[in-house]
């Protein structure tokens, strides 16, 4: 009898985690949070990105997860549906549920490092939550979605809402100042400049001032490695083991 108690708790504990979809998918939106022209893409842009680098970052709302703490169900779920590549541990889940209000980002244990646990919560804390608490989900995901593509090219930066980022860039943007003005005093002086050194100087100063106003001190700027590609070919067996952030919106 106690067997059979122990077996029909499994099966029950098993039926709260939907079955992974198929056909396959990245984006699996069962709360309705979207609607379709959104999750294609999503699905399209994220679709690319595991094409070129093979790490399957997924998307799942849910309308609730019963007693579960989020991020335990969220690693339970991305173990289930072996979210990404097979011995490399690539995967990546987002889930966002609507009751009670949350959402958390799990990381597999090859992601770990390259996302960390405190970046995660960053991400929840600046991009998701505001967005999420003013309905605009769609905008949320795709945000969210390019600063973890962004974080894991190595080229996110902060959007300057903290007194060290803001502080940062200014000093970057002073230190641009001095330089110009430096090539641009080289460029003029040092004993009858010809024509040739005046066009140098100029060039280098029109390059630096590309960098300060083109390169950006923004958090956005999505991913543009591709131009959909083809359907997603299946999650591969990645591990979770706790790594990621979660919070309330």
């Amino acid at each position: 009898m106690l067997l059979f108690f122990c077996f029909a708790g499994t099966v029950y504990a098993d039926n709260n985690f939907p079955e992974p979809p198929s056909p396959p998918r990245l984006v699996n939106d069962y709360a309705n949070f979207l609607n379709a022209g959104e999750v294609n893409a999503l699905e399209q842009k994220l679709t690319a990105y595991s094409d070129s680098t093979s790490t399957q970052i997924t998307i799942v709302t849910l309308n609730n997860i019963g007693d579960y703490e989020i991020a335990d169900y969220g690693d339970r779920l991305a173990n289930q549906w072996q979210i990404g590549t097979k011995g490399k541990n690539n995967g990546l889940l987002i889930l966002m549920t609507k009751e009670p209000h949350g959402i958390t980002i799990r990381t597999g244990y090859g992601m770990e490092g390259t996302l960390p646990d405190a970046i995660a919560k960053r991400l929840i804390e600046q991009i998701a939550k505001p967005n999420f608490k003013q309905g605009n989900y769609y905008g949320g995901l795709d945000q969210l979605t390019d600063a973890v593509i962004q974080v894991m090219s190595g080229t996110y930066k902060a959007d300057g809402r903290g007194k060290a980022s803001g502080n940062f860039a200014i000093y970057i943007f002073i230190g641009l100042i001095i330089l110009i003005a430096i090539f641009s005093f080289l460029s003029k002086g040092g004993g009858g400049s010809s024509g040739g050194r005046n066009s140098g100087g100029g060039f280098l100063t029109g390059m630096l001032l590309g960098s300060a106003l083109g390169g950006g001190f923004s958090s956005r700027g999505g991913y543009s490695g591709g131009s959909g590609g083809g359907s997603f070919g299946g999650f591969g067996g990645g591990g979770f083991g706790g790594g990621g952030a979660s919070g309330d919106w």
